[in-house]
């Protein structure tokens, strides 16, 4: 088996053709799921205006049932996306597209596991810059930290996430 390259963690600034990456992502998505998927959300760094990110695009598709998601496997695939299984989260069905990775696609159920979190989180960013900019300030410290070890890199982020999702929840968000 082949080792794939070492991806390096590089945060930049807010990029303002991201919003149209995700448009064209999801516009395939949706061409090869046809009526499998329910709605196709842009989550992670990207889909917050103003906050430097890793360049790459997430994107959450959304089904109506675990059968459905199934279904998408192989019309993702085509897209020369790799289904990795849950990838660490239960109920996740997550693909990726290679080195240089340019997309992540986090496929739930709607409403089931982190699909409302994914949503707070990124909603809290977009309505406080105070937290968006806390946020970005960390990354580019952790990204220092840990260049050359994304898991590391995106561990040490949790606690920052999970504390924004508390504050979200507990602002009846």
């Amino acid at each position: 088996m082949t080792e794939s390259p070492r991806r390096t963690v590089e945060v930049v600034p807010y990029h303002p053709a991201w919003p149209a990456a995700f448009e064209a992502y999801a516009a395939e998505m949706r061409d090869a799921c046809g009526d499998l998927l329910v709605t196709v959300e842009h989550i992670g760094s990207t889909a917050v205006p103003g906050l430097d990110a890793k360049p790459v695009i997430d994107l959450m598709p959304g089904v109506a049932n675990h059968e459905d998601a199934r279904r998408c496997i192989e019309p993702l695939e085509r897209l020369g996306l790799r289904y990795r299984g849950e990838n660490g989260i239960p109920l996740r069905y997550y693909f990726n597209d290679g080195v240089p990775r340019r997309r992540n696609v986090h496929l739930f159920v709607v409403g089931e596991s982190q699909w409302p979190a994914h949503l707070l989180f990124r909603d809290y960013l977009r309505t406080y810059a105070d937290a968006r900019d806390a946020y970005a300030r960390l990354k580019h410290e952790l990204a220092e930290q840990h260049r050359d070890d994304t898991l590391a890199y995106c561990v040490a982020k949790d606690d920052f996430v999970q504390g924004v999702i508390e504050q979200a929840r507990a602002e009846g968000r």
